[in-house]
């Protein structure tokens, strides 16, 4: 999976020439080996490499602050998201859901890396979503949806149907 994302991400990047990648141990943590020297370990340290490949710094964040935000929510997508259980997708979706409750990106008003890795790393979990439990976790569902219709960025992944007008019985 992994590696479909750095693929993804090089394209959104619009970098001129794909990348070499492996894997290596069981968790198959990606390798980049790059012409400069020692090789990129892991999805983070990979993509971020990436970015700054493609002169694309302000994904990274726009201040100490921002900065600091998208490297908290790439460290959750990696400790957290990655191989959750099925017990800790209710908590997940639920801290998300918090988060997310008045801002557009994870790092506020900008779209980052931390956007594109956690939509790659939540999209299995929002396609097992029934409608009602789209409609329980409101915020994650229109982050979610605001983006795979971002620009360049869904790819590899399928569309996912997101109820846009909620239903109300007929008490309302």
């Amino acid at each position: 999976m992994a590696l479909r994302e750095l693929s993804s991400l090089e394209k959104y990047l619009e970098l001129k020439k794909p990348n070499k990648y492996s894997t290596q141990g069981d968790k198959k943590v990606p390798v980049l080996q790059s012409n400069n020297g020692a090789p990129q370990v892991g999805l983070v340290t990979i993509a971020c490499y990436l970015v700054k490949e493609a002169k694309r710094s302000e994904l990274l964040g726009n201040s100490a602050e921002s900065r600091a935000v998208v490297q908290q929510w790439l460290e959750y997508r990696v400790t957290r998201l990655n191989g959750c259980a099925k017990d800790d997708v209710k908590t997940i979706l639920k801290e998300l859901n918090l988060y997310l409750q008045d801002i557009t990106y994870l790092a506020g008003k900008q779209f980052t890396l931390a956007d594109i890795l956690m939509y790659y790393g939540i999209h299995p979990l929002i396609v097992d979503l029934t409608v009602l439990e789209k409609e329980q976790h409101v915020n994650v569902t229109r982050w979610f949806d605001h983006i795979q219709h971002y620009p360049g960025i869904r790819r590899h992944l399928p569309p996912v149907a997101v109820l846009r007008n909620r239903i109300y019985t007929s008490g309302h």
